[in-house]
């Protein structure tokens, strides 16, 4: 699956796990080949109808925003070069999914001393905090999601029953200042991820009233 040599070298998409209190990457998972589709979908928090007619206009918050990506995972170049490349050889693509599903499980040691806390009387036990995920689609859109949809499709297998390609679905929830609050690291890079938006809008060419048939508000 190598590109064309002539061709320009297209930046890869990814997720970036970081420590939510300090913001220090703890780990970096580029998608081995950039999907051809992105989607969005953006849901508006609106008044409602059940609003006083006075509040019509006004947004409670920033719209839910969530993405859906479609990942496809292939180890036939790796396999092609098994010198190079000998945990692909053992482990076939059980490293790269193993990574993405670990953005959506407690580690085991955080839930043996879970349950040890529970086995001495603690009564009140709050779970680990997980990594705070990135998504980075480009510089113009790094912001923090929760993985709320996670399907994995394997298609081939080497003869260990190791997967050599699959494809990977994932569904990201975008966390606003509203899920986060304005003191939280994802709740400062969602308002830089919005500022970025709003500076992408004002480069937005703009037309006259004429374009659209009319000479001025009635």
């Amino acid at each position: 699956m190598t590109g064309f040599p002539g061709s320009p070298k297209t930046l890869r998409g990814g997720l970036v796990l970081v420590d939510p209190s300090s913001g220090a990457v703890k780990r970096v998972i580029t998608l081995q080949y950039t999907p051809d589709q992105v989607s969005r979908t953006l849901q508006v928090q609106g008044i409602g109808e059940a609003g006083d007619r006075s509040e019509a206009l006004r947004l409670k918050g920033p719209a839910v925003e969530t993405f859906k990506i479609e990942a496809e995972l292939d180890a036939s170049d790796q396999l092609e070069f098994p010198n190079d490349n000998p945990n692909t050889v053992k482990f076939g693509l059980h490293p790269q999914i193993a990574a993405l599903e670990s953005m959506i499980n407690p580690l085991a040691s955080d839930l043996i001393g879970e349950n040890s806390q529970a086995s001495y009387g603690t009564i009140e036990i709050a779970p680990t905090e997980a990594p705070l995920a990135l998504f980075v689609w480009s510089a113009q859109r790094v912001v923090p999601v929760r993985v709320t949809e996670f399907s994995v499709t394997e298609e081939a297998f080497d003869p260990n029953l190791n997967p050599i390609r699959a494809k990977v679905s994932l569904g990201l929830r975008v966390l606003s200042v509203n899920d986060l609050g304005f003191a939280h690291k994802g709740g400062a890079l969602f308002l830089g991820y919005l500022q970025r938006k709003e500076m992408l809008s004002s480069k937005a060419p703009s037309s006259g009233l004429d374009a659209l048939g009319i000479g001025g508000i009635p």
